[in-house]
C-alpha cells in the first residue's frame, strides 16, 4: 500500500468538504429521513458492515430503501421485491447515499474512491482485485461514472484499481463533477433484470489469466 504527496491533501478537503455538506445539507438529511420513517418505517438508517482501507471492516450509513418482508420460511425476500418504489427514487436520485457523509467525517470513507461493497466478497478477489482496498472507499468513483451498475464486476474492479494507481486531487475534482452529471441523467442505476447488481461470485479462470500477477 503505498501513500501519495495527494492523499494528505485528500484527506483534508474530505474533512472539510463532508462538514460542509452536512451543513448545507441538512434540510435535505431531514426531509429524507422523514419521508423514509413514513413510506418505509423505522429505523430510518440502514447500516451494514463493509470493508474499508485495507479490507478493515466499517458499518456504512445509507437511507433504508428496502423493506423487511420475509417469506414463509423466515428468509427475507429477494431485493427486488422488498425494493419499495419511494425507495427506487431514493436510488434514481443517489439521495440514499447521503448519510455516507457521516463515514466521511469519521475518517472510514471518502468522497472519492472505489466504492464499498461486501465482506463476504474479499476472499474471492484475485491479487490485483484486492488493490482496490488501497485506498478508502468512496462515496463514488471512477467506476461509478464510467457505467455504474451497468458496467460487470470484472470492468468495475479493472476501473478500480485503475484509480488507484492514478489517483489525484485534480482526478477526484473530475470524477465529483461527473458524478452530479451521471445522477442528472440516471445512468447505470442497476443492472439489466436486478435491483442493483447480481452477486459477485468471483471471477473465471479465463479472466483471471489475462489480470497482471502480482510479484
Amino acid at each position: 500500500m503505498v501513500r501519495r504527496p495527494c492523499d494528505t491533501a485528500k484527506s483534508a478537503f474530505d474533512l472539510a468538504g463532508a462538514l460542509v455538506a452536512l451543513l448545507v445539507l441538512s434540510p435535505v438529511l431531514l426531509v429524507t429521513a422523514l419521508l423514509v420513517r413514513l413510506f418505509i418505517g423505522s429505523p430510518v438508517l440502514f447500516r451494514q458492515t463493509r470493508p474499508g482501507l485495507a479490507g478493515k471492516p466499517f458499518a456504512i450509513f445509507k437511507f433504508r430503501t428496502m423493506t423487511d418482508e420475509r417469506g414463509v420460511g423466515g428468509a427475507l425476500l429477494p431485493d427486488s421485491a422488498r425494493l419499495t418504489r419511494f425507495g427506487r427514487l431514493l436510488r434514481a436520485s443517489s439521495l440514499d447515499e447521503l448519510p455516507e457523509l457521516l463515514n466521511i467525517l469519521r475518517g472510514e470513507m471518502s468522497f472519492v474512491g472505489p466504492r464499498p461493497l461486501m465482506m463476504q466478497y474479499l476472499p474471492l478477489y484475485s491479487q490485483e482485485q484486492l488493490r482496490r482496498h488501497d485506498v478508502r472507499p468512496g462515496l463514488t468513483g471512477w467506476a461509478q461514472v464510467k457505467g455504474r451498475n451497468a458496467l460487470s464486476w470484472e470492468e468495475k474492479f479493472e476501473l478500480d484499481t485503475w484509480y488507484v494507481d492514478h489517483r489525484t486531487l485534480w482526478l477526484d475534482m473530475k470524477i465529483l463533477a461527473l458524478t452530479g452529471w451521471t445522477v442528472i441523467r440516471r445512468e447505470g442505476i442497476s443492472a439489466e433484470g436486478e435491483a442493483t447488481m447480481p452477486p459477485f461470485e468471483g471471477s473465471s479462470p479465463k479472466y483471471l489469466e489475462t489480470l497482471p500477477r502480482c510479484p
